[in-house]
């Protein structure tokens, strides 16, 4: 089940987000050609990706930010910008520019720690911005929980696009998470389920005061839990079907 789009394309130029993506792929541009030596980006890692060990030992604090731009391979970094371009426009729109960004990073740092809180001396390297595009996620559940997004099913041979409410697709993958915390060693390395998960739940709390300035529930009410602008309308695919 992968999320292709929403329905719900900001209301004024995503300044932001456009930024984070940019940053995230030509920071990743920018040491690709270490993953070719192995001791040339383990180096790397140990330098600049988050390693609780470090952070237990008092130094490396400063990889509690610098791990947010690093990713571990093309399709970690693909998917995680396509996850941040189709849910960070709305958010940003609704917070603007600066909150915005205070937001995504507050959430990548707390993302971190919570996954520092479930193995504080292991000396595995974590990377990824998935932490803080997780609290867009949360944020996003929390004030558009109604807004369709399209998900893109895949069974073997069976491909099909499914619009769903974005609260179906949001707290499934969120219980994928949190079950797969339950089943993982952090110490052994692997997805960092326990930051995806806290970087959801901050960005469900941080949002919060958002939520209630725009009036709540009623802020629900006004907008049927989309963004408060038109959807966007997309033709039917022209892909011909094919009969048995």
């Amino acid at each position: 089940m992968l999320p292709i789009r929403d329905h719900n394309p900001s209301g004024r130029t995503p300044f932001v987000t456009y930024g984070l993506m940019a940053a995230n792929i030509l920071i990743f541009l920018g040491y690709v050609g270490l993953f070719s030596d192995a001791r040339a980006i383990n180096a790397f890692y140990i330098e600049w990706a988050f390693i609780p060990a470090r952070i237990s030992a008092g130094e490396g604090y400063y990889t509690l930010v610098s791990s947010m731009f690093l990713h571990g391979g093309w399709m970690h970094l693909a998917g995680n910008m396509l996850f941040l371009y189709i849910f960070g426009d709305n958010i940003e729109d609704e917070m603007g520019h600066l909150r915005y960004l205070g937001f995504y990073l507050l959430c990548g740092v707390v993302a971190t720690l919570v996954q520092y809180a479930f193995a504080p001396f292991s000396g595995v390297p974590t990377v990824g911005a998935s932490g803080a595009i997780a609290g867009v996620m949360g944020g996003y559940l929390l004030l558009f929980p109604k807004a369709k997004v399209d998900i893109l099913i895949i069974l073997v041979v069976f491909f099909r696009i499914f619009p769903i409410p974005a609260w179906v697709m949001l707290m499934v993958w969120f219980g994928m998470q949190f079950i797969g915390g339950l089943g993982a060693n952090p110490d052994a390395g692997g997805v960092a389920y326990w930051a995806h998960t806290g970087g959801f739940a901050a960005g469900l709390v941080f949002g919060i005061p958002l939520w209630l300035q725009r009036g709540g529930t009623g802020f629900w009410a006004r907008t049927d839990g989309h963004p408060p602008h038109p959807e966007a309308q997309y033709e039917r695919s022209r892909i011909p079907k094919v009969r048995r």
